[in-house]
This record gives structure tokens, sequence and C-alpha cells, in this order.
């Protein structure tokens, strides 16, 4: 059997729509049992964007992320990716959980956890072709990790695991990247470089949502925020949108500060 050739190495498709993809989301409400967790979330997003949703403990932040990773399902309302629904894409979203839902000591090496990134295009059992291998070696070397891939994951800085899961997100290919609190736990270098890759990954042409709950380094990394407590408080761009007048209404009385 004569294996594929690839002259190049396609990210996301072999395209790169700088505004050309759009995420909808319509008239999105979601329930834990008797309890709303979200309520009528509407939005648009485009591929090129970062995009930081921000709101209190217990604002709805990470199950908009699970209703996009289709981790749960939303009693009303729908989400689109190029006016279709979104489930019919899967393979073009790619979810990264939160640090402490990781098993860091679970025994797979950094290039093992990039090449899970092409199981949905591979198969779970199936051998990588060239063209997968091609990918996930440029997948490691974007985010510098190429030194690192025989390393075990739990052996990694707080920066390292983020980078290595960010480097599986991009082996799949996926146009859309969601990251749970990518920011937690990290240092200032640790910060500067994640948040200097999102940008990066963004200006590619790629869509980034993150729930992010620092207000002070909010502008320096999103361009647009959705201030969210179980409903939409403001959506568009950050420096807009984080005014002291809606972070009062999403967060309540308590002291709010940020810097310019």
């Amino acid at each position: 059997m004569v294996e594929e050739q690839h002259d190049h190495i396609c990210w996301g498709g072999g395209h790169h729509h700088h505004g050309g993809h759009t995420l909808t989301i319509e008239q999105l409400s979601a329930h834990y049992g008797a309890h709303k967790a979200l309520d009528n979330i509407q939005l648009s997003a485009h591929c090129g964007q970062t995009l930081a949703l921000i709101g209190p403990n217990g604002a709805g932040k990470s199950t908009l992320i699970n209703l996009l990773a289709g981790l749960m399902r939303p009693v009303s309302g729908q989400i689109l990716w190029n006016g279709a629904p979104l489930h019919e894409t899967r393979h073009e979203i790619a979810f990264m959980p939160q640090r402490s839902e990781v098993d860091r000591n679970f025994p797979i090496t950094v290039r093992e956890l990039v090449e899970m990134g092409r199981y949905p295009s591979t198969g779970l059992w199936k051998p990588m072709r060239r063209h997968d291998r091609d990918i996930v070696d440029k997948a490691l070397t974007a985010l510098d990790l190429q030194d690192l891939q025989n390393r075990q994951i739990g052996a990694l800085s707080g920066g390292q695991q983020q980078r290595a899961f960010l480097a599986r997100a991009l082996a799949q290919e996926a146009h859309i990247l969601l990251l749970d609190e990518p920011f937690t736990g990290l240092d200032v270098p640790g910060t500067e470089s994640l948040a200097s890759l999102l940008r990066t990954l963004a200006a590619e042409g790629r869509l980034v949502i993150a729930s992010h709950h620092d207000l002070n380094t909010a502008a320096q990394i999103f361009d647009f925020t959705l201030l969210l407590n179980r409903s939409a408080i403001a959506y568009g761009p950050t420096t807009s949108v984080l005014t002291a007048e809606n972070l009062h209404t999403a967060f309540g009385q308590r002291t709010i500060t940020t810097t310019p």
C-alpha cells in the first residue's frame, strides 16, 4: 500500500480564514438539574480573534466551554459554525481542560500526548501516516517542545505542560481552541509566554476562546470579552466591556480594580 503523500502541512484544514469562519451562539441556555447555569447567551466570533470569558465563580464560564466542546447539551438555543450545527464539525474544535483536571502522573510522553491530537483523523488504533507524523513534528516545533518530546508529562513545569496540551490541539488542526482557565497556577514568565502563544495562534487564523479570571491582564491578552453572570452582561472589545459599571453588574458590590 502506497503511503499518502503531502507536499505541505495543512494547519486548520489548510485554510487560514482571518474573519472568514464564524462561530454563532444563539439564545443558548443550560441547566444543571433545576439550577440555571446559563441563560440566553448570544454572540458571534471569528477566526483570528482571542475571546475571554470573564465573570465571578459560578457565572457559567466553564459551562459555556463544555457546551462548545460538546461535553454537555443546551436546554435551548444553538451553536453554529459557518451556519451549520457545531456538532457536525467536532474535529475543528480542540479542548484544553484545566490543569487541575489533568493526571500529570499518567505515564505518557510529550510526543505521545501530541500524537493524540491526530486521533480524530487517524482513528484510535490506526498507525499514523507520514503526514500525521509531520503534523506532530510541526506542532512540537511551533510550541518549542522538540527537545522535550520524550519527557514524561509529569516531569514538566506548569508552563511546559500548557504548551504540550496546546501542541496537541495544533496537531488536531482545529480552527477553534477552547481553554478552561489556562493561566491558573502559572508564574509571570509562564503567563507572558502563554499569552504570546495565544496571540500568535489567533494571528495564524484560529479562534481562541478561554475562561479567564485576571482582570488586570485580560486586555493585554484578549481582543474580545464576554462578561457574564449566567446571562451576558456585555460582549465586545475587551477595553469597552471591562468598564466599572459592567464589572459592578457582573461581580456585585465587591471592589473591582483593573490596570489600564
